[in-house]
């Protein structure tokens, strides 16, 4: 459980640097009552983290055993803290021992060093008495500030969670938006070559059933690697190519050491779709479409770019003609994800170099994302 040892590493070290601030204020109200100063801090240190040590593993010890025990794993656990029951018996149990077994190696260090001067606070029972209800101050003290601490950290685990909810409600939302986007549009293609060409609408519904079958299940993921993302494009193209025939050209290029890189499922089909729709079919030529992957740096750069009308530069900056749905459902899922770290732009004119033959003006689609060690979290 790495979380759960890192919380008990970080909770021992601030319980340590805690525990000797208490003892040695401990040892300056016993020096005010007539300690002799050297027997005050040897035995307020040698109790104080007697007491700090034993606490801190029964209270983690307790709720390691919580969860193996009901198998249910809370925030206020994961944290190290059973519950005030369990710990009142910890505290009490922790101060009887750490109180003469402190006492005992305060002695030995000690050598009969300091003992001969003042009151004989060791063997008085008023004054044992006394030094063990102060010994119980800073025990419980220590054990409710770190139990507002678990129940702090408790709480912002949970609002981390409803907020990863949220933003996965969110994604789920958007993906649902952006299939039906992309099948409305390919049926009402599929309608019109039915009329035209009814063997090229049969091989259209094949290609059709074929890409739905591969993107039924990376539609229901947030992200996937980039290679299952060209391979959804590779369907899609295929549905494009029926209709469009040596009007169409593609190239898609995926260096092989970007290929697991994860990335928002169904990111780049919006993209593809505005510049068959809106770059390539209205030319009589058609033209080039190159879907391209590259790394500057650690940085991942997806470029769309197609040899077709392009756009006025007022509608570069908005969109594509039409209702520009898919960029902002692009714009909307990579801030969820990245945040201000990712970016898509529209540059239009954008030729190809080499030019095209017959080529239009061009649109270039680039998106820019952080290159992820792992797979990308949604934040908080």
């Amino acid at each position: 459980m790495p979380k759960f040892n890192d919380a008990y590493r970080s909770s021992f070290w601030q319980a340590a640097r805690a525990t000797q601030v208490i003892s040695l204020t401990v040892a300056l109200v016993l020096t005010v009552l007539g300690m002799p100063p050297l027997v005050a801090v040897v035995h307020s240190l040698a109790i104080g983290n007697l007491i700090s040590l034993l606490t801190h593993l029964g209270r983690w010890s307790l709720a390691m055993w919580q969860i193996r025990r009901s198998g249910e794993s809370t925030a206020a656990r994961e944290n190290g803290w059973p519950g005030w029951g369990p710990m009142a018996g910890v505290i009490v149990l922790t101060v009887m021992i750490s109180y003469p077994l402190g006492s005992l190696v305060a002695r030995l260090l000690l050598g009969g060093h300091g003992m001969t001067h003042g009151p004989d606070w060791l063997a008085s029972p008023t004054a044992l008495l006394g030094l063990f209800v102060v010994s119980m101050i800073p025990a419980v003290a220590g054990t409710y500030y770190f139990q507002s601490r678990a129940r702090l950290a408790a709480t912002e685990a949970e609002l981390a969670q409803a907020a990863r909810q949220a933003a996965e409600n969110r994604l789920a939302l958007l993906q649902s938006q952006l299939e039906p986007h992309m099948l409305f549009n390919t049926l009402a293609n599929l309608k019109v070559l039915i009329s035209l060409d009814p063997a090229r609408a049969q091989v259209m519904l094949d290609h059709l059933i074929a890409f739905l079958r591969s993107t039924l299940q990376a539609s229901r993921q947030i992200t996937h690697p980039l290679s299952a993302e060209f391979d959804r494009l590779d369907d899609y193209l295929a549905l494009m190519a029926v209709r469009m025939g040596e009007r169409l050209t593609v190239e898609l290029d995926l260096p092989p050491a970007l290929a697991g890189l994860p990335v928002p499922s169904l990111l780049l089909q919006p993209l593809v779709e505005n510049a068959v729709k809106h770059g390539l079919e209205p030319q009589v030529c058609g033209g080039l479409l190159r879907v391209r992957a590259r790394q500057v740096g650690q940085r991942l750069l997806l470029e769309v770019h197609d040899s077709g009308a392009g756009l006025p530069a007022a509608q570069a900056a908005a969109g594509p003609i039409g209702t520009a749905f898919g960029l902002t459902q692009i714009r909307e899922r990579l801030a969820t994800l990245h945040g201000s770290g990712a970016d898509l732009k529209l540059l239009s004119p954008a030729p190809f170099d080499p030019p095209q033959r017959d080529a239009g003006p061009g649109t270039l689609a680039l998106i820019e994302l952080p290159i992820p060690t792992v797979t990308p979290t949604l934040p908080a």
